[in-house]
C-alpha cells in the first residue's frame, strides 16, 4: 500500500528532525521525506495538520502473559493495548509458563505475534533453564530463534559464581543481559519501600540497598566479564549514581526505569489500595526526582511501561496477598506526556527515550524515521486529551491511572506501512 502523512510536525530523535514535513511509504517502508518521489502516487492520504509524527515507540518490557497466563492477557490483546499506546515494538519478559527457555516457546510467541499483526513482539530469553538460576539456558539457540536479550527477572541466581560464568559466556557471543537488580535477602518478604510510610501503615520494607547491593555486586561483574548490559526497573536516586559512574568508566551499560516511577512514590500507598503494589516497590520523592533528572541527562535512555496485566481477583485481595504489577502499556505515550506538561522534558527528549533510547539499549531496528527503513510510526494529537479507560483494550484492568484524564491522544499507529491502531 502506498500511503502519505500530510502536513505533520515529524520528530525524529535519531537524526534531529523536528520540521512540520510529509511522509511517503510503500511496501511497508519509509521512503521519502517531504516531497513524493517521482512518479508516486498514494493509494491514501492522511491529513496530519496539527499532529505529531514520530517514531513508533519502543518498549522494553510488556508481559503479555502467553503462554500460560491466559486469564490474565493474551497475545493479541496486549499487542492491541500497546498499539492504542503508540507502541510498534515490544520486548516481552520470559517468566511465561512454560518458561521462555526453548526455541520452541520463542517461536510460539513470534508466530502468535505475527498472526496477531498489532505490533513488533522482540522475545527477552531467560537467561537460566527455568529461570531457576542454577544451570544455563541454551543461549545460541534462543539466539537463533529471535531472542534478542537475556536475564533472570528479579529471580537473580543462587549463586554468584554460575552468574559470572553466564556472563561471561554471553560476553563471549556478544549477548545483551538484562538484569533486574535486587536481592533476594534484604527484598524477601518486602511490599513496599523501607520508610515512613510503610512504618505508618506496618508494610514490611524493602530497603533500598535491596537495590544498590545488588547493582553493585552486577556492575562489578559487567566490567569483569565484558559483558554488554542493560539494567532494567531501576528505582533509587543512589542506583542511578551507580549507573552514571559505570558509564563515566566506559562500561557497555544502559538503563531503563518504569514509567509509574516517574510519576509515582510510596506515599500512594497511604490508602492500601493494591492498585499500586508493584515490585520493585515505589519509592520517595527524593528516589523519584533522581530517577527524573537521570532520564533527563540521558544516563537512563529508555522509559518503559513495564506492564503487567492481572486478573481482577488478583488485586481484591488484602494488599499483601495481591499480585503485583500495573496494566500500563496502553497509556505509554499519554501517561508520559505529563512529564512534557509539567516542563521536565521537551517533546523531542520524551520521544527519544520512549524509541530511538530503547532500540539502541538492546539494539533493535527500530526507533527511528530514516529513508529506507520500516514504516513503523505513531502519529498523535498533542493539543488533545485522554479519558484513561473509556476505550480499554488490555484484559488487565489493575490500572490505578483509569479514570484520569491526560495529556495527548494516540490517533494512528502504523506498522509496517499499515495501520494497527486507530482511535
Amino acid at each position: 500500500m502506498k500511503l502519505s502523512i500530510l502536513g505533520a510536525r515529524v520528530i525524529d530523535p535519531a537524526s534531529g528532525l523536528d520540521q512540520v514535513t510529509d511522509l511517503h511509504l510503500e511496501a511497508g517502508k519509509l521512503i521519502a521525506i517531504g516531497a513524493a518521489p517521482a512518479g508516486f502516487s498514494a493509494g491514501e492520504t492522511l491529513d496530519a495538520k496539527g499532529l505529531v509524527a514520530a517514531p513508533g515507540l519502543v518498549d522494553l518490557n510488556v508481559a503479555l502473559r502467553e503462554p500460560g497466563y491466559s486469564r490474565k492477557g493474551n497475545i493479541i490483546s496486549e499487542t492491541r493495548a500497546a498499539a492504542a499506546g503508540g507502541v510498534t515494538s515490544l520486548c516481552c519478559p520470559p517468566n511465561t509458563k512454560p518458561v521462555l527457555d526453548t526455541s520452541a516457546v520463542t517461536e510460539l510467541i513470534l508466530d502468535r505475534a505475527r498472526e496477531a499483526g498489532n505490533c513488533k513482539v522482540f522475545p527477552i530469553g531467560a537467561l537460566s533453564k527455568g529461570l531457576e538460576g542454577e544451570q544455563l539456558a541454551e543461549l545460541i539457540a534462543l539466539r537463533d530463534a529471535g531472542c534478542v536479550a537475556f536475564g533472570n527477572g528479579l529471580e537473580g541466581f543462587r549463586s554468584t559464581r554460575t552468574l559470572c560464568r553466564a556472563l561471561e559466556y554471553a560476553a563471549t557471543f556478544d549477548l545483551t543481559v538484562i538484569f533486574h537488580s535486587q536481592d533476594r535477602d534484604l527484598a524477601e518478604g518486602g511490599l513496599a519501600h523501607e520508610g515512613a510510610v510503610a512504618s505508618f501503615l506496618g508494610l514490611p520494607g524493602i530497603p533500598e540497598t535491596a537495590e544498590t547491593v545488588a547493582l553493585a555486586r552486577d556492575l562489578l561483574l559487567v566490567e569483569q566479564s565484558g559483558v554488554r548490559a542493560h539494567f532494567s526497573q531501576l528505582t533509587s536516586a543512589r542506583g542511578v549514581a551507580l549507573i552514571a559512574q559505570a558509564q563515566a568508566r566506559g562500561l557497555p551499560v544502559t538503563a531503563d526505569v518504569a514509567l509509574y516511577q516517574l510519576i509515582l512514590t510510596d506515599e500512594a500507598l497511604i490508602d492500601f489500595s493494591s492498585l499500586y503494589h508493584v515490585q520493585p516497590p515505589l519509592r520517595t520523592r527524593a528516589d523519584r526526582e533522581g530517577l527524573r533528572a537521570a532520564v533527563k541527562s540521558g544516563v537512563i535512555s529508555a522509559i518503559s511501561s513495564h506492564h503487567q496485566p492481572h486478573e481482577r481477583d488478583a488485586k481484591l485481595a488484602p494488599f499483601g496477598a495481591t499480585e503485583p504489577g500495573i496494566s500500563s502499556v496502553e497509556l505509554l505515550l499519554p501517561l508520559a506526556m505529563t512529564l512534557v506538561e509539567e516542563g521536565l522534558l521537551d517533546l523531542p527528549t520524551l520521544l527519544a527515550r520512549l524509541s530511538t533510547g530503547p532500540a539502541e539499549a538492546l539494539r533493535l531496528p527500530a526507533g527511528k524515521l530514516a529513508v529506507g527503513s520500516a514504516a513503523d510510526l505513531v502519529l498523535f494529537d498533542p493539543a488533545a486529551s485522554t479519558v484513561v479507560g473509556e476505550r480499554w483494550l488490555s484484559k488487565g484492568e489493575n490500572c490505578p491511572f483509569i479514570g484520569h484524564s491526560l495529556p495527548a491522544t494516540v490517533r494512528y499507529t502504523i506498522v509496517d506501512g499499515r495501520v494497527s491502531y486507530q482511535a
